[in-house]
C-alpha cells in the first residue's frame, strides 16, 4: 500500500530547527539509536597510520578488474525489475518503466579532492552521460563513497526526483538543485511515485563532510516496495552505510520478506565495529530482514579498506554456504533479474587475469 507524501520545508542551506521535531535529532546533531561510541585522539592517529602504512599489498587489485560494459541502448531494452551494479553502492534498478539509481557515485575518487584519497580500481560499467533519464536518485548519506556532487549536479538535469534523508537534501538544495525535485524523510517516512513505495529506514551510521559538520545530516537505509498486484510484490532492501543493530529485525518485521536485500560487506575493520558490519554481520542482518537472496554491495570498487580487496566476496560466500542463504554476487554491469535471481560466477578471481585498463573518467563524470 503507498502512502502520500507529506511535503517538508525545502531550505537552500542546513538548518538544524527544520529537523528538530525528528526523534532522532539532539543537541544540534542527529543519533542513532544505539549511542557510536566516540572514537578518541589515539584511536583516530592509529586508524590514520594504518591507512596510510599499514594497509595490506593486495587491498588494491594489481590490475583494473574486468566490468561488463552498459550501454544506452542496452538499457532501453532492459525489461522491468532489472538491476546493475555500476560499482560500490551505486545501484541502477528498473521499476514500472522508469529507472531509479542509489548513492551514485562517478568520480575518479572518493574524497572530496579528485587528486588525493581513495581511487576507483575499475571504470564504471557505463558513462555518466550515457544514463537514461532516471526518475529518481535514492541517497543514503552524505558521505564521499555515497554522494557525489559533480555526479549529483549532471544528474539534476534529467533525474526528476531526489529522496534523501533529512538534512542530505538541504545540501543538494545548497548545491543548485532544483527544491521541486527534493524529498527528505526522517525513518519511517516515505513517499509513492508510480505505485512504488519507497521508505527510509533506520541505519545505524554517521554522517558529514568535513570538520565540523558531523552527524548535521541524517543516514538511511531504505526499503522498495513494488506492488503490481495479483500478489506480484517486489521487495528490496538498500543498506546504505550501517553498522549491524536491531534495527534490521524491526524493518524486517514491518516490510519482510525482502525478495532482495542489497547490504554492505566491505571497508569493515575492527576499529570502526559501530558503523559497518563484518561479513557476518551482512548475513545475519539478511537474516533478520527475512531476505531471499543477498546481494552484497560497498566493496570491489574503492581504495577504502584495510583488508584484502577480495575478502568480503570470499567470506561472504564462504558464510552464505554455510547458513544456506542464496547469493548474488554479480559483475559490475551484469544485469540481475529481480524477478529470479540466480548464483553467480566468483568473478574477483578472475581479476588477475583482466587486461589493465585506465579508470581515468570522461570529462563527462568530472564535471564540476
Amino acid at each position: 500500500m503507498c502512502l502520500p507524501f507529506a511535503a517538508k520545508p525545502r531550505l537552500s542551506s542546513i538548518d538544524h530547527a527544520n529537523h528538530a521535531d525528528s526523534p532522532q535529532f539532539a543537541d544540534g546533531r542527529f543519533h542513532n539509536v544505539v549511542p557510536r561510541p566516540a572514537t578518541g585522539v589515539r584511536k583516530m592517529l592509529r586508524i590514520i597510520a594504518d591507512a596510510l602504512w599499514n594497509k595490506p599489498a593486495d587491498a588494491v587489485p594489481a590490475v583494473a578488474p574486468a566490468v561488463r560494459p552498459l550501454t544506452a541502448r542496452q538499457l532501453a531494452r532492459a525489461p522491468d525489475r532489472s538491476l546493475y551494479r555500476l560499482g560500490h553502492s551505486t545501484v541502477l534498478v528498473k521499476l514500472r518503466g522508469g529507472w531509479w539509481i542509489t548513492d551514485p557515485v562517478f568520480a575518479q575518487r572518493a574524497s572530496p579532492l579528485q587528486w588525493i584519497g581513495p581511487k576507483r580500481f575499475h571504470a564504471p560499467p557505463i558513462a555518466l552521460a550515457d544514463l537514461p533519464p532516471l526518475r529518481g536518485v535514492i541517497l543514503s548519506h552524505d558521505h564521499f563513497d555515497h554522494l557525489d556532487r559533480a555526479t549529483v549536479l549532471r544528474l539534476a538535469k534529467t533525474a526528476g526526483v531526489f529522496l534523501t534523508p533529512l538534512g542530505v537534501g538541504d545540501r543538494l538544495i545548497g548545491w543548485g538543485v532544483d527544491p521541486a525535485k527534493v524529498r527528505q524523510f526522517d525513518w519511517w517516512q516515505g513517499t509513492c511515485i508510480d505505485g512504488v513505495r519507497f521508505v527510509a529506514t533506520p541505519a545505524q551510521h554517521f554522517s558529514g563532510r568535513g570538520l565540523f559538520d558531523g552527524d548535521k545530516t541524517l543516514w538511511a537505509s531504505w526499503t522498495i516496495l513494488d506492488d503490481a498486484g495479483d500478489g506480484d510484490t517486489l521487495r528490496l532492501f538498500f543498506s546504505g552505510d550501517t553498522g549491524y543493530f536491531a534495527g534490521f529485525a524491526e524493518i524486517g518485521r514491518r516490510f519482510g520478506p525482502f525478495d532482495v536485500t542489497l547490504l554492505e560487506t566491505g571497508a569493515y575493520d575492527a576499529n570502526w565495529p559501530h558503523v559497518h558490519m563484518q561479513p557476518e554481520q551482512t548475513v545475519q542482518a539478511h537474516l533478520d530482514l527475512r531476505g531471499r537472496w543477498l546481494l552484497p554491495i560497498h566493496n570491489g570498487t574503492f581504495d577504502l579498506a584495510l583488508h584484502p580487496w577480495t575478502e568480503p566476496f570470499e567470506r561472504v560466500s564462504a558464510l552464505a554456504a554455510q547458513r544456506g542463504v542464496a547469493l548474488s554476487t554479480p559483475r559490475m554491469g551484469e544485469r540481475v533479474d529481480l524477478r529470479a535471481p540466480a548464483a553467480t560466477a566468483p568473478w574477483w578471481r578472475e581479476a588477475d587475469a583482466a587486461e589493465p585498463f585506465s579508470t581515468d573518467l570522461t570529462e563527462q563524470e568530472s564535471a564540476p
